[in-house]
């Protein structure tokens, strides 16, 4: 459902919230504040547990009342907070106005902090929220089972290296620092990647890496009032320049002025993958560049791979493949699990929102929540929830086709015209290879982890079985993060 149809603006970013009935009844409604009080939402059983009601809404950040109708009788929820108003006794929820983005601490410790007595118990295994904590779960984790899965994971990882994830043939495109910005992202876009290493001849190192989120930065720059960066420099701007530019976008200076630029996150071929795993996740990088040199300062190193979680998690599952009982919870439902983003329920906390656009909302909407939110990926969903696509960084790129960035304006441009850029379509549920990918709630973690290895899959969006209403969001990053912690 989405809040005020006439008042949503196309560029405002609203925030999904669940709302749960949990008392039975052959038929409920919601209503509040955020319809007038006239305009009555259905609310739909959850599969398997028919006594319990509910429904995910998009809402503006503020203050909201709201009451369920139950076969005709307006009700509301004793354990949630409420007020007494105009109409009656009704429920009162605050969506912050500026939530934060900051990645939650995930404790593998669960908690209970609902008072509603629920005794279905499927409908407890899909009740998350989005800081990582589950309110009386169907299957706990095991302490022991946990930290089992922990260590040979971390074992295994430690004791392979990074020279085993090159492939038997291949190729790695790597960039000059003096090749116009222009010319680059074409070549990202040619090539169908995202990042590129940059190499300085003068040097003879590899200083940096190019990404999609440069791409963004640039976007953003070229459509502020005031840049310095018209398009016209585009066409001779170089990289160096640009990452100087950079740098002073970001104020990444000295006290006294001067440019200060982190160093190139890198890997040798004898590195263990759980130290390449650590640098791109504390890095918060896509890849790391797996160079090996013959000369005793390092100089003019020879690049052999990029490194990626995808291929550290593929890894993984082949050799756990056909014994997947020694890592006991790969069998648990992700549910049951403290990863990833998710919708929260109502009464819950929201530390870290699950950011979603309509296929209306403006590019300059997306570009904003990539670089604000740090988010890699937006799903798009309709007025319902209902998953439609989902946008990634990566996806930017597209935008160098016939050099498209320099005749659209972000703020009128859709998400929907920027898929349409030589984009797939969307698929349907289970399929594999699209744009797409989406799992249950209830998918074990097995599951889960064997589609994320998918060659170009980098995250997985949950749904609600039927309607495909978005419950949450998990990347390679999430599945790392929880089994390295």
């Amino acid at each position: 459902m989405e809040y005020s149809r006439e008042s949503g603006g196309a560029g405002t970013v609203l925030t999904p919230a669940r709302f749960v009935w949990p008392y039975g009844g052959r038929s409920v409604y919601l209503s509040g504040s955020f319809t007038g009080w006239s305009e009555h939402w259905p609310m739909t059983p959850v599969e398997g547990c028919p006594t319990v009601f509910q429904t995910i809404c998009s809402l503006p950040p503020g203050y909201h009342q709201y009451k369920f109708i139950v076969d005709g009788e307006w009700r509301h929820d004793e354990h949630q907070p409420f007020v007494t108003g105009s109409y009656g006794i009704v429920n009162t929820v605050l969506l912050t106005k500026e939530p934060d983005y900051n990645s939650a601490v995930l404790s593998p410790h669960m908690t209970s902090g609902s008072s509603m007595d629920v005794d279905n118990e499927t409908f407890q295994r899909v009740v998350r929220v989005s800081d990582g904590t589950l309110h009386e779960p169907l299957q706990r984790i095991s302490e022991t089972d946990l930290e089992v899965s922990r260590h040979r994971i971390s074992v295994f990882l430690s004791t392979h290296m990074a020279y085993e994830l090159l492939p038997e043939s291949g190729k790695v495109i790597a960039l000059d620092v003096e090749l116009p910005v222009k010319q680059a992202f074409h070549i990202l876009y040619e090539q169908g990647i995202s990042t590129a290493p940059l190499w300085d001849f003068c040097k003879g190192q590899f200083v940096g890496v190019l990404s999609a989120l440069d791409f963004i930065l640039i976007m953003r720059e070229l459509g502020t009032h005031g840049s310095n960066l018209t398009e016209e420099e585009l066409e001779t701007h170089t990289i160096s320049a640009w990452k100087e530019a950079k740098l002073y976008l970001n104020k990444q200076t000295t006290e006294h002025g001067k440019l200060f630029s982190k160093r190139l996150v890198q890997a040798g071929p004898d590195d263990n993958l759980k130290d390449v795993t650590l640098k791109i996740l504390q890095n918060r990088v896509a890849t790391v560049p797996v160079t090996h040199s013959t000369s005793d300062d390092g100089s003019y190193p020879q690049l052999l791979y990029l490194a990626s979680l995808s291929e550290v998690l593929k890894f993984v599952c082949r050799y756990f493949r056909h014994s997947a009982s020694s890592l006991p919870i790969l069998q648990l439902p992700i549910c049951s699990l403290p990863l990833g983003t998710w919708v929260p329920k109502i009464g819950e906390s929201n530390r870290q929102p699950l950011a979603i656009l309509r296929p209306n909302s403006s590019l300059s909407a997306a570009l904003n929540l990539f670089v604000q939110a740090e988010v890699s990926s937006i799903p798009i969903v309709d007025d319902n929830d209902s998953l439609l696509d989902v946008y990634s960084r990566s996806d930017i790129t597209a935008l160098a086709k016939d050099k498209i960035y320099t005749h659209i304006k972000l703020e009128e441009m859709t998400i929907h015209q920027a898929l349409q850029l030589g984009q797939e379509p969307f698929s349907s549920y289970g399929a594999t290879g699209q744009r797409c990918h989406m799992c249950l709630c209830s998918d074990s973690l097995h599951k889960v982890m064997e589609r994320l290895a998918k060659p170009g899959v980098r995250r997985v969006v949950i749904v609600e079985a039927g309607s495909k209403r978005v419950e949450g969001i998990i990347s390679l990053g999430d599945i790392f993060r929880f089994l390295l912690s």
